[in-house]
């Protein structure tokens, strides 16, 4: 059993693409997602194209209850494929055993794991994991870590990176193979901009013809953490 898994695709139909031309070479047993599928420019197209995947399963990111513009924008058969989103996903995978796939962390679509989060709280965030790897999203950061015999992986963001330009994979089995596939961005940045999307210019400029560099983004996500943790007691 082989798996290719996706995360944090974000709307951005162009990178989505460029990755399943990859994957569909790679011929995966399987593909998951990690979540956060649409929220972002081009959220229609997005789920078509998911949604045609053969042998796909989802998992439920934070932003796939859609808001404002992209909840205008979306279908209620559209929503509903949405809304079948399960909070986790457990697959058997060739050389890695049982792969728990989540977005967050496994309780939660909140909770930031981190290449450098402390031991004790990845401790807390793994608690009662009966699973040899976990897979998440969320950081749109990549990081394959060990935490007391329990590897953490996180692929990175297909559509909304953060630290390196292109879009970030990974194909599961039988080790752990971290993928980046480039694609044009010029023409993928056009093609953002066309839509009626508020936020569009801003995204194809900041989001993908350049991305926040990981310094910005490890700020700004302990930030996050701070105030989700906080907001929790």
């Amino acid at each position: 059993m082989r798996v290719a898994v996706v995360a944090d695709i974000h709307g951005n139909l162009p990178a989505l693409e460029a990755v399943l031309a990859e994957v569909e070479r790679e011929r995966p047993d399987h593909i998951v997602s990690c979540g956060d599928v649409a929220a972002g420019p081009m959220p229609t197209e997005t789920i078509e194209r998911l949604r045609a995947l053969p042998n796909a399963r989802f998992v439920r990111g934070n932003a796939d209850v859609l808001e404002d513009w992209a909840a205008e924008q979306v279908s209620d058969e559209q929503r509903d494929f949405l809304a079948g989103f399960q909070d986790t996903v457990t697959v058997e995978i060739d050389g890695l055993g049982g792969v728990l796939f989540c977005h967050g962390s496994p309780r939660s679509d909140v909770e930031v794991m981190l290449v450098d989060t402390p031991e004790e709280r990845m401790r807390e965030l793994l608690d009662g994991v009966d699973a040899n790897v976990v897979v998440c999203g969320h950081t749109h950061m990549p990081f394959d870590r060990v935490v007391e015999g329990v590897r953490v992986v996180n692929p990175g963001s297909v559509g909304m990176p953060y630290g390196e330009p292109g879009a970030h994979w990974a194909m599961l089995g039988p080790g752990v193979d971290m993928r980046r596939t480039d694609y044009d961005r010029n023409v993928a940045a056009a093609r953002i901009k066309a839509s009626t999307w508020p936020r569009a210019e801003e995204f194809a400029s900041g989001n993908v013809l350049e991305v926040p560099s990981l310094e910005e983004a490890m700020a700004y996500m302990r930030d996050y953490d701070l105030k989700q943790r906080s907001g929790a007691r």
